[in-house]
């Protein structure tokens, strides 16, 4: 079994800008500050600094890669290499040390204010992998999915660099293209994306009514204004005589736990835990709800990309409240951080693992992820990816490129009669009348051209709400719950 050591980063203003990594910055009620003192988890924090050896040890090593390395030396390089260097023998995907440029952005995010395109990401095996895309972003709209490994970006490898390294290579001004290279499972060869960075929507809780007086409340992450926004789209849905409520949460990469909290307490009876987090001590500090049920049925849509603080309001609401979880198995994400920003006085920050969360049964989902009550897959065309406009696709190829392009044909209406990647005289056919219908040259070939076209396609297929299955099958289990409520009067 290969050693798994995972590094997790915000990359903020840059390709993977936008994810609430986990429950950072502000935890628990008590955990506000940075402190030493207090009571709870607080008690566990220690700042008693470097033994006098140690400190030794550490400042002889200093001395003496000043006075002999054969070039000048940045000292704030090697300090800061030092810290990173501690963190990251941790082995743990969410400690990390920022300096103060990377802190002040990863502020800004928790804020919910950012650029960049859009995504969390994690370092395994020394391969960057994508935790989730944030919904709405230039990384979702351009198709990165969760699971996804950034081998390049610009043509400039990623592979083996720690994530601060990764992110001094992707970093840009809005507007500016990131062109990334991508390794997706299924997919035998690199999956190239063409990214304009830009700013990442604000906006994290959006709702609507369906008929029947069915409520849909999405949030895109936990940021500190959530809960406010959360409880302003859940009281307009309710003064118009909402009867049930989804609530999306899916390719929601956490944010902050006092938040998630808040909006829990909304629907999990008094008394009833929402969340139980553990310390090294093993002390466990159990937080029941102050809130009240509502009277309508809830339901929850997640997917692999629902994780952190996403996965808390799941847990909270499936086992305290009764909500159905409907979608995909979670993320696993059951750490719990906390971010040190005033101490080192120089504006950097450390983000460290303090403690486990646990669901209100005891479950510690921590590299497991939810189960849904209802497993809901997507259709096969919402995962394809984007066909290489570099190459030309025609009869008698055979690779994955053909394969995507005959599930992107399947999906908008053509029948090109296989899906296994085989360019056969029906997948022909099928590319000659997607062409004459998008007023190209109908000679049966995949071009770029034809590959953009069909990709345009595919977007609008996606984007149509009723080929959601997820949002139409949490739609129907709230309109059940509904009805036989209504029978039983």
């Amino acid at each position: 079994m290969l050693r798994k050591r995972t590094v997790v980063f915000l990359v903020v203003a840059a390709m993977l800008c936008g994810g609430l990594l986990t429950m950072a910055f502000t935890q628990l009620p008590n955990l506000a500050g940075s402190s030493a003192s207090g009571e709870g988890l607080l008690a566990s924090i220690s700042n008693s600094g470097l033994e006098q050896a140690e400190a030794k040890k550490i400042g002889t090593a200093l001395d003496l890669i000043e006075s002999n390395y054969y070039q000048d030396i940045d000292r704030d390089k090697l300090v800061d290499g030092a810290i990173n260097g501690m963190m990251e023998s941790l082995g743990d995907p969410y400690s990390n040390y920022m300096g103060k440029v990377p802190a002040a952005q990863f502020e800004e995010s928790i804020e919910g204010s950012f650029s960049g395109i859009g995504a969390e990401v994690s370092s395994v095996d020394g391969n960057v992998v994508v935790v989730s895309p944030i919904k709405g972003s230039p990384a979702d709209k351009a198709g990165i999915r969760a699971k996804d490994v950034i081998l390049s970006v610009n043509d400039e490898s990623l592979q083996g660099l720690d994530l601060n390294a990764a992110v001094a290579k992707i970093k840009g001004p809005k507007g500016s293209k990131a062109v990334i290279k991508v390794k997706r499972a299924g997919s035998t060869e690199p999956i190239e994306f063409v990214i304009i960075r830009d700013n990442v929507n604000l906006e994290t809780v959006t709702s609507r009514m369906e008929n029947d007086k069915v409520g849909i409340i999405e949030i895109s992450q936990f940021s500190l204004n959530t809960g406010d926004r959360f409880k302003e789209e859940l009281k307009k849905l309710e003064d118009q005589g909402m009867k049930g409520l989804v609530i999306d949460v899916r390719n929601n990469p956490g944010g902050v736990l006092s938040v998630v909290i808040d909006i829990a307490e909304q629907f999990v009876p008094k008394g009833k835990l929402i969340v139980q987090v553990e310390d090294k001590d093993k002390k466990r500090e159990k937080h029941p709800s102050k809130g009240d049920s509502k009277p309508y049925p809830v339901t929850v849509l997640m997917n692999k990309g629902s994780a952190s603080a996403s996965e808390i309001l799941a847990g909270a609401l499936q086992e305290s409240a009764g909500a159905v979880l409907i979608g995909e198995n979670s993320f696993g994400k059951g750490t719990v951080q906390t971010s040190f920003d005033k101490q080192f006085g120089d504006g950097s920050l450390l983000k460290v693992t303090i403690a486990k969360w646990l669901t209100p049964n005891g479950t510690w989902i921590h590299e497991k992820g939810i189960k849904p009550n209802l497993k809901v897959d997507q259709p096969d065309y919402f995962s394809v990816a984007p066909i290489d406009k570099k190459k030309t696709l025609k009869f008698d190829m055979n690779n994955s490129d053909v394969k995507n392009a005959q599930i992107m044909l399947e999906a908008i209406g053509y029948k090109p009669g296989r899906k296994d990647g085989y360019f056969d005289r029906a997948t022909e056919k099928a590319v000659k009348s997607f062409q004459s219908s998008q007023k190209l040259k109908a000679d049966g070939v995949v071009n770029a051209a034809t590959a953009e076209a069909l990709e345009a396609e595919l977007i609008k297929k996606i984007q149509d709400p009723k080929n959601d299955n997820q949002m139409n099958r949490g739609i129907a289990e709230v309109r059940e719950e509904i009805a036989a409520k209504a029978s039983n009067k």
